[in-house]
């Protein structure tokens, strides 16, 4: 179905400049360098980030940070763990600046954002131990930096939504560091989404910008040898999880006519099942990535629910 007639107008100029690219027709190094083209189009960070390197704690080599600081904290709050898109096989915290430093500068909390490994090369669980090893390095900063290690939540936007899902059953499954809230953003969530095996067949999603031959080549890519077969499932892919009880609560935003709508839909049912508090918004006329038009109306909407959802999530206990 052709579905450009559905898409937003402010929105519709993202589709000429993300051209729809067949991402196992070139080399991966090629299909970076034409993604971080791309990416020069969102704005500049407000905040100027520190460049760390922190330890991994699942023998992984030392695992690049940037860390947003605001100018003012607010006492009691907490930080965020940021993790970027990129299908899970582009994408880089040095590319992806604007969100993470936006976050810090209105929630008032420190920002971590994560440089995990990507797939092909480092296929699951390289990206997720990456992750959880960034989570337990911020956790362990509670003091030095100044936020209740109590009130740190995860953060991310399409495949970094997903890694955020993951990291929450991840932290959850091993014992910590405890997760306040996950504020996921058109997650990347199910492996089977666009293949043989999809349990969504709806005809109006991922024709633009995220496909469904995008989405089989980054699952594969992350999933390399790993069978889905066993309890860290949940950790590959968080729509295969079979227990998403004791969850922290979530946000989740999504377009109507993203290829991960159904599959986001679908989690946020599962996880209010569970007994887990889920803000869930769905906007009309929205693709993949369609925030990255800034001064769209609809745009200016997701990114304020965003922000003020980061706010309170990571902001001091009421009550």
């Amino acid at each position: 179905m052709d579905t450009r007639h559905l898409v937003d107008r402010e929105i519709a100029p993202l589709i000429d400049l993300f051209p729809r690219v067949d991402l196992a027709s070139a080399p991966i190094d090629q299909i970076r360098a034409s993604a971080a083209e791309s990416y020069a189009i969102l704005p500049p960070p407000v905040i100027a980030p520190e460049e760390i390197l922190v330890p991994s704690i699942h023998s992984g080599p030392d695992i690049p940070i940037f860390l947003y600081r605001p100018a003012a904290s607010k006492p009691g709050s907490g930080a965020i763990l940021h993790i970027h898109g990129g299908g899970m096989v582009m994408g880089s915290v040095q590319q992806m600046q604007a969100g993470p430093a936006a976050l810090a500068a209105v929630a008032g909390v420190p920002v971590a954002s994560v440089e995990y490994r990507l797939a092909p090369e480092h296929p699951f669980p390289a990206p997720q131990e990456d992750c959880h090893s960034a989570l337990t390095w911020l956790a362990g900063q509670a003091e030095t930096l100044g936020f209740d290690a109590s009130r740190i939540i995860v953060a991310g936007e399409s495949a970094g939504g997903g890694l955020a899902a993951a990291l929450a059953i991840m932290a959850r499954d091993l014992g910590g560091p405890a997760i306040a809230g996950q504020l996921l953003t058109y997650p990347m969530l199910d492996h089977r989404t666009g293949g043989e095996d999809c349990p969504y067949r709806n005809p109006t999603t991922g024709e633009f910008i995220w496909t469904r031959a995008s989405n089989r080549f980054g699952w594969n890519a992350l999933q390399g040898d790993y069978k889905a077969d066993d309890a860290r499932r949940g950790w590959f892919s968080p729509s295969r999880a079979e227990d998403l009880s004791g969850l922290p609560p979530a946000y989740i935003a999504t377009g109507s006519l993203d290829l991960f709508f159904d599959e986001n839909l679908d989690y946020a049912r599962r996880l209010t099942a569970a007994g887990v508090p889920v803000d869930l918004h769905s906007y009309a006329g929205a693709i993949h990535a369609f925030n990255a038009i800034p001064d769209a109306a609809l745009s200016q909407r997701f990114n304020g629910g965003l922000l003020a959802a980061a706010a309170v999530m990571a902001g001091p206990a009421r009550g």
